[in-house]
C-alpha cells in the first residue's frame, strides 16, 4: 500500500522538527568571536547542543563542561535502561517502596499532573508498553508486538497507581514500569538553563534533540531565532522562524522515532489505551512555554489528544504561551500568542 508522497518522506527524516539556527557540527567545540562557545555531545539518546556567551568567571569552556556533566547526571537518575537509575530501581522493585532522589520525585509528580491534565492520555506508567517497541532500523525486520503482549502490558498502565510519599515511590501494580522519557528532557533543560544563569552567562541556547531553551538573548541583544521545520518537506525546508528570548520552544511529532513496514508508519508516541502508535490529526506540535518541562508535556499531549483536545488543554495550562500544530492534511494551526517570521 503506497502512501501519499509527502508522508513517504517521513521515513527519510533524520533531523529534528525544531532546528536551532546556530546548531554546530556534532562533537565539535567552537569558540566564536566575542566570547561565545558551542559544543554538541551525544546524551539522552540524542544530539545535545549548548551555546553560551558572556563573561563567566570560571571560563566558558569550564561552564560548558559543567552543563553537560549535569545533563549526564540527570540521565543517570531518570533513564529507564541504565541499571541502578532511580527509574530502573522503581521498575524492578516489584511493588515495594523505593527511596529516590528528590529531583526524581519532582519529575514523577509532573508526569502525574500531565496525566490528570490529559485525562490519562499522557501516562508515565507506559513503560511496559514502550519497551515492547523498538523504533530504530532493527524494527523493520522484526515482528511488531503481538496482541497478547500489548494486552498484557496495557493492564499495567495507570498513572493513578503511582504512590509518592516524601522521597519514596511505590507502584501499586508490581508489574508496572514508569517511563519518564516524555517529560524528563524538559526538566533537564530547565536545570541546565538555571545553572548557566547562576554562573553568569549572558545568554545561551540549549538544544536537547529538539527541546530548545532560549536563555536571555544573542550576543547582539537580539532574540534567538529558532526555525520550525516543515515535517512534509526536505531537510532544509521550514515553515518559519520563532524569535525567542527567555522561553522554551519544544517539539514532538510522529517523525521523531519511527519506521515504515508494509506501507504503514509506526511511531513512538503510543496510545496508552491500545498500546499502538496514537492516531490523531496532529503530525507535530511546537509549543512555546515559560519552562521546558511544561512544553515537553504539552507538545506530547497535543499529538496524543489531537487538535481539538489540545485547544482545551492548552487553555487550562498555566505557563503556556503559544503553539504551532501541523495537521495530517498539511494545515498549520496556530494557537495562543505566537508569530512565525520569514
Amino acid at each position: 500500500m503506497s502512501l501519499p508522497e509527502k508522508k513517504q518522506r517521513f521515513v527519510h527524516m533524520v533531523s529534528c522538527l525544531v532546528l536551532a539556527l546556530c546548531l554546530l557540527l556534532s562533537g565539535c567545540v567552537r569558540e566564536q568571536p566575542g566570547g561565545q562557545i558551542s559544543e554538541t555531545r551525544l546524551l539522552l539518546d540524542t544530539f545535545c547542543t549548548i551555546t553560551i556567551h558572556g563573561a563567566v568567571d570560571s571560563g566558558l569552556s569550564v561552564l560548558l563542561d559543567e552543563a553537560f556533566t549535569l545533563c549526564a547526571d540527570y540521565e543517570a537518575l531518570f533513564s529507564i535502561t541504565i541499571e541502578g537509575s532511580d527509574v530502573w530501581r522503581i521498575n524492578h522493585a516489584a511493588g515495594e517502596p523505593v527511596e529516590v532522589d528528590i529531583q526524581t520525585i519532582e519529575v514523577i509528580n509532573a508526569g502525574i499532573e500531565f496525566g490528570v491534565l490529559s485525562d490519562g492520555m499522557f501516562d508515565i506508567t507506559i513503560g511496559r508498553l514502550s519497551r515492547l517497541w523498538d523504533f530504530g532500523e532493527a524494527m523493520i525486520s522484526l515482528s511488531n508486538p503481538s496482541d497478547e503482549e500489548l494486552d498484557e502490558a496495557r493492564q499495567t498502565v495507570d498513572f493513578r497507581q503511582v504512590q509518592v510519599a516524601g522521597n519514596t515511590v511505590r507502584l501499586n501494580n508490581p508489574d508496572a514500569w514508569i517511563d519518564l522519557g516524555a517529560v524528563a528532557k524538559g526538566y533537564i533543560g530547565d536545570k541546565i538553563a538555571g545553572l548557566l544563569l547562576e554562573r553568569g552567562a549572558s545568554g545561551a541556547l540549549i538544544n536537547l534533540g529538539g527541546d530548545v531553551i532560549a536563555v536571555g538573548s544573542r550576543q547582539d541583544g537580539s532574540p534567538w531565532r529558532i526555525a520550525v521545520r516543515n515535517p512534509f518537506g526536505d531537510s532544509d525546508e521550514y515553515l518559519g522562524v520563532i524569535e525567542a528570548t527567555g522561553v522554551s520552544v519544544i517539539s514532538s511529532g510522529i517523525y521523531e522515532r519511527q519506521f515504515e513496514k508494509d506501507g504503514i508508519i509506526y511511531h513512538h508516541i503510543l496510545n496508552p489505551n491500545t498500546g499502538m502508535p496514537v492516531i490523531s490529526d496532529v503530525v507535530s506540535a511546537t509549543v512555546i512555554t515559560e519552562n521546558a518541562m511544561l512544553g515537553e508535556g504539552l507538545s506530547t499531549i497535543a499529538v496524543l489528544a489531537g487538535s481539538e483536545g489540545a485547544r482545551e488543554i492548552f487553555r487550562d495550562a498555566h505557563g503556556f504561551i503559544g503553539a504551532v500544530l501541523i495537521l495530517e492534511d498539511g494545515e498549520m494551526l496556530m494557537l495562543g500568542d505566537i508569530r512565525l517570521y520569514d
